[in-house]
């Protein structure tokens, strides 16, 4: 609330509207009239139904409330190799591009509606896709959907037979990544680490039983090409494709990035999830380890230049960052998942070039 105030939101109107949600999920409202009951519900029950991939659709003013609802989500769902994948930010896509495991939500604020979200909407609807809407009659509303969203997954959490109050694959990651630094302290480098491909703008790494995989499926064609092709091809229905890019934040680099989702969304009909680290590993990361093994991953890294010391310790927050990402990949092999790290090299924008333009070809000549 102090960082709420200071911006100039009105904090007692927020806490107020707030109010009046927390009271309709009280206790003593029956199940069929508690908003935070229905929605937990729906999400829960959709879920164990096969519709596990909540994809948000929000209006412009309270689209960031999205990545919020992302981390809630998939830090209290997914664990035990169960969960709810939640999709945020992925373009907006005529109905034939999804699949049936999806449920979409549209959080529509009323008086500042977006043209084309509420057709794209009309016609999910239409094409028989489910789809919540929730209506917020203004901004100060958010505080309404905070509480609602916490208590429908908790609810979500005891339907689908899962904890909602921890996150131990979290962890995981953060052990993995001391290692190495452990590692940087004592040697003065990370681990050496071997490549199974390299060409003069990209390098690709995976574990021994992933690097098998993609050798076997690449066959005769074992160049850049081939391997993210094969790789791609692991995707099946249900499952969805996750970008997990350890690069720095940006409009240009987020434009990349949603292009290269949009094309395998369209060509394999699956859901896709973009991820900057390392702060995805606090919200997304918990149900990419422990969650449903439906994910296909492709984790993106660079050299940082110019890079900053951190004063006390041998490493940079270059390493760091290196190490976060390294003992991500590490943890999702461990716990049996399809995943590919493309090293972008130093210049980032000619390597998310290539990358697109790889994956463009690799998408429309599958085979």
């Amino acid at each position: 609330m102090v960082p709420a105030a200071i911006m100039g939101i009105d904090v007692r109107r927020f806490l107020a509207r707030a109010a009046i949600m927390a009271r309709a999920c009280a206790s003593r409202v029956p199940p069929e009239q508690n908003p935070g009951v229905l929605l937990g519900t729906i999400l829960g029950t959709s879920a164990r139904l096969g519709r596990d991939k909540v994809t948000f659709i929000a209006s412009p003013p309270v689209a960031q409330l999205g990545a919020w609802l992302e981390q809630l989500l998939a830090e209290s769902t997914g664990k035990e190799g169960k969960g709810i994948i939640p999709v945020d930010r992925e373009p907006l896509g005529a109905p034939d591009v999804y699949g049936t495991d999806r449920l979409f939500v549209y959080l529509r604020v009323d008086d500042a509606p977006d043209n084309e979200q509420d057709a794209a909407i009309i016609a999910l609807e239409k094409a028989g896709q489910p789809v919540v809407r929730i209506g917020l009659g203004e901004p100060h509303d958010l505080g309404q959907e905070f509480f609602r969203w916490e208590f429908a997954t908790a609810v979500a959490g005891a339907i689908i037979g899962i904890d909602p109050f921890d996150q131990p694959d979290v962890e995981a990651s953060k052990v993995a990544a001391r290692e190495l630094t452990d590692a940087y302290e004592k040697a003065g480098a990370l681990p050496r680490e071997r490549s199974f491909y390299r060409d003069d703008s990209l390098t690709l790494f995976a574990d021994e039983k992933n690097h098998v995989a993609l050798e076997h499926a690449a066959a005769s064609d074992q160049t850049l090409h081939g391997y993210l092709r094969a790789h791609l091809a692991r995707l099946v229905k249900g499952d969805y494709f996750a970008l997990l890019a350890y690069v720095e934040r940006n409009e240009a680099y987020e434009r990349e990035l949603e292009t290269i989702r949009r094309m395998v969304r369209d060509s394999h009909r699956v859901a896709t999830c973009v991820g900057f680290g390392p702060r995805f590993l606090h919200s997304t990361g918990q149900a990419y380890k422990g969650g449903p093994n439906s994910g296909v991953f492709l984790q993106l890294t660079y050299d940082d230049v110019p890079d900053l010391p951190i004063p006390g310790h041998r490493f940079t927050f270059g390493v760091l960052k290196a190490a976060q990402a390294r003992g991500d990949l590490r943890v999702l092999a461990r716990r049996g998942r399809r995943a590919l790290r493309v090293h972008l090299g130093a210049d980032v924008n000619r390597g998310l070039h290539v990358l697109s333009g790889v994956i463009e070809e690799a998408v429309s000549r599958p085979g």
